[in-house]
């Protein structure tokens, strides 16, 4: 089938990808766009060209098959520089998304018009690179190097009006889309401006601003090797020509493509991609209408998840048991929207638009118009069975029923209820309002329909949905329970809580665990521990002498008035030594590495006995959760990627050497040691029946 056709039509050459749904600029496409351009050059009859695409999607960027494989001429770069040396003006027609090597096309064109509803972005920073094809030479050049190197450092798209605000479209045409890009054609026919040489970048202030944009940029992502290699390629357009920069760009795309960090990065984007296919469910499966929302708990996390719903334009009734509870959960809503306005992250009209999306009620009654109720109060089950006994009496037929339980049994809690099909979990994680990652917990009666609409409903939140199973903890924190378990082993060895938060800093983690556990507050997890009859010595000791973390202004560190950042505490450093006496365990010296293996391995080893449990579908999706839920790095591609690149017959053997010192629980999984002996990974692994 012909993937790029061409027609005249008065005196314009309109050039029309025709590869839907995403017209990706594989082979084929790249050699039909750079002839029909060719052709119209050559065509006296030819004044101007318009290139334009089928179906919603002008160009979705480059085909990633192609990645890894023995490249097919023309390149792109070759395609973009052929449409900047046409002696006609050319106008890119852009219907839909042109992201990646989609906006490198139409950045490559003399002009662009877009449509209403077209999205314009270089996501390439999440696949691990930088763009490839001229996208940080010419996108500067046209609207500046700070916002040019924002853009393409965040990777999000940006909508066609704001597109137009910044200059990188011409006009936005509400309505014929061919015929604004032929009348443009028409205007600048005799003429040619090619973007490469815009000097918009040059302009007073221009170089102070993009250096202060990059600092911060590589402040915040210190490890990514991608925006390193941007900062630098975006820098070339003050003090290189065009094509000395341009090339520097290719050069460094090349050098990622084979970088590990840059490898990493791109399983955890197709990682995340891949946690939409669930095992089981169809994708004509039917959705429920979700119109409006009820949050029952108005803490910090029920205020959080409200002003998730808020954030999408879903009306949300915020329900408490008492006034008092509930003007205080609607103080916290209002107080987070006016600290987002004053840093500028929101503007006053958004901030009242999303408020007056929320209400607040006292009484379960006030869920009775709800098409989905999410239940956020205590971490108490029989607390949690009530509410969902009376939930089964007042919620509207077919409404969703989920919970926002972290590690409680939902299959218990939707017996509490007469239609256990329309009970899941939805475990937002905190701050709810912030956090991407969204455990969906699917029962074992969960209907298929409410299953479906809870994971679209968290792509509306813009939320990463992964669906996981019942089982205490889920995913993320039964492994994170193994790093818990392994931390409080690692004080009573020897190890004090600095070294060992900077063992795992320096991994790429942005906090320890024990400086995590001051933040969130250590009574949380003691709380849990005496309602299971679980003990940890060292964090039971630091409890009961009122060490309760930063809102006690101490824990496993001091916090000296109220600072944010702990400092080593004598005290604590003490106390370990008394319960490592206790426990008749004498202390010494723990290294950096044993440290992290001794974090990580069990983790990767839980990991192993959820996957053959069915808790998780694919490796990937257990990567996805660390990586959005838990801070780990993603140019270390998540646990269980971690343990392929380490090599799993080095992981099954350190974690038999950490089982025979005394911890049995840390012997291999049966999973883990069949790949290990295989030698296939996690990587080759497919659940049974798949």
């Amino acid at each position: 089938m012909e993937k790029v056709r061409s027609t005249v039509e008065d005196g314009i050459a309109v050039v029309t990808i025709a590869s839907p749904p995403v017209n990706a600029l594989d082979a084929g496409v790249r050699a039909g766009l750079a002839e029909a351009v060719r052709r119209a050059d050559a065509d006296p009859a030819v004044r101007a060209i318009v290139i334009a695409a089928e179906g919603r999607t002008f160009i979705a960027g480059a085909d990633i098959g192609e990645f890894g494989k023995p490249p097919v001429p023309p390149s792109l770069p070759e395609v973009i520089d052929a449409l900047d040396s046409v002696g006609k003006p050319v106008v890119a027609a852009i219907g839909g998304a042109a992201l990646g090597g989609g906006l490198e096309v139409a950045l490559g064109c003399d002009a662009r018009i877009a449509g209403p509803a077209a999205k314009l972005g270089l996501p390439e920073v999440k696949l691990g690179l930088i763009p490839g094809a001229g996208g940080t030479q010419r996108l500067p050049r046209l609207i500046g190097a700070a916002p040019a190197f924002r853009l393409m450092a965040d990777g999000a798209p940006t909508s066609a009006a704001e597109a137009l605000k910044l200059g990188i479209v011409d006009a936005v045409a509400e309505g014929d889309l061919l015929a604004a890009a032929k009348a443009k054609a028409l205007e600048l026919a005799g003429t040619k401006r090619r973007t490469r040489d815009l000097d918009r970048q040059l302009q007073p202030g221009g170089r102070e601003a993009f250096e202060r944009a990059a600092a911060e940029a590589l402040r915040r992502s210190p490890d990514l090797p991608n925006i390193a290699a941007l900062a630098e390629a975006v820098r070339a357009t003050f003090t290189e020509t065009f094509e000395a920069g341009q090339a520097l760009e290719r050069a460094r795309f090349v050098d990622l493509v084979a970088d590990d960090r840059s490898k990493a990065l791109r399983y955890a984007f197709f990682a995340e991609r891949e946690t939409a296919r669930v095992p089981g469910l169809a994708k004509d499966t039917a959705r429920r209408p979700v119109a409006r929302a009820a949050v029952i708990g108005a803490g910090t996390m029920g205020a959080g998840i409200a002003m998730c719903f808020a954030n999408a334009g879903i009306p949300v009734t915020v329900i408490e048991t008492g006034e008092e509870l509930l003007a205080r959960g609607l103080d916290r809503i209002a107080r987070t929207y006016a600290s987002s306005v004053q840093r500028g992250s929101l503007s006053a009209e958004e901030r009242d638009r999303r408020l007056a999306l929320v209400t607040g009620k006292v009484g379960l009654e006030a869920a009775a118009d709800a098409d989905v109720v999410v239940e956020a109060a205590f971490e108490d089950m029989d607390l949690k069975r009530q509410i969902f006994g009376t939930l089964d009496r007042v919620a509207k037929p077919g409404a969703v029923l989920a919970t926002n339980t972290s590690y409680l049994d939902v299959d218990e809690i939707a017996a509490a209820t007469g239609r256990p099909g329309d009970v899941l979990g939805l475990h937002f994680f905190s701050p709810a309002n912030v956090m991407r990652l969204l455990e969906v917990v699917r029962g074992r009666a969960t209907a298929p329909e409410v299953l479906a609409t809870a994971i679209d409903l968290g792509k509306r939140l813009g939320k990463v949905p992964v669906v996981v199973g019942v089982c205490r903890g889920f995913v993320g924190n039964r492994m994170l329970a193994r790093r818990t378990q392994e931390a409080e082993r690692l004080l009573i060895e020897g190890a004090l809580p600095h070294e060992v938060d900077a063992a795992l800093t320096g991994f790429g983690f942005r906090m320890g665990p024990f400086a995590v556990s001051d933040l969130a507050g250590l009574d949380i997890a003691w709380r849990n521990r005496k309602s299971l009859g679980q003990k940890a010595p060292v964090a039971d000791a630091l409890c009961e002498a009122g060490r309760l973390g930063q809102k006690a202004g101490r824990g496993y560190y001091l916090y000296p008035e109220g600072a944010r950042s702990g400092v080593r505490d004598p005290e604590v450093e003490a106390l370990l030594q008394q319960v490592s006496a206790r426990l008749g365990v004498t202390r010494r010296p723990i290294p950096a590495e044993e440290i992290v293996e001794r974090l990580v391995y069990p983790m990767v080893n839980e990991g192993a006995r959820i996957l053959e449990e069915g808790i998780a579908a694919r490796p990937g999706d257990i990567d996805v959760i660390w990586i959005n839920g838990y801070g780990w790095p993603a140019w270390r591609g998540g646990p269980m990627f971690h343990a392929d690149q380490v090599g799993l017959q080095t992981v099954a053997a350190r974690l038999e050497a950490f089982a025979a010192r005394g911890e049995p629980a840390l012997a291999p999984a049966p999973l883990l040691c069949r790949l290990a002996e295989s030698g296939q990974g996690f990587a080759g692994w497919t659940a049974p029946g798949r």
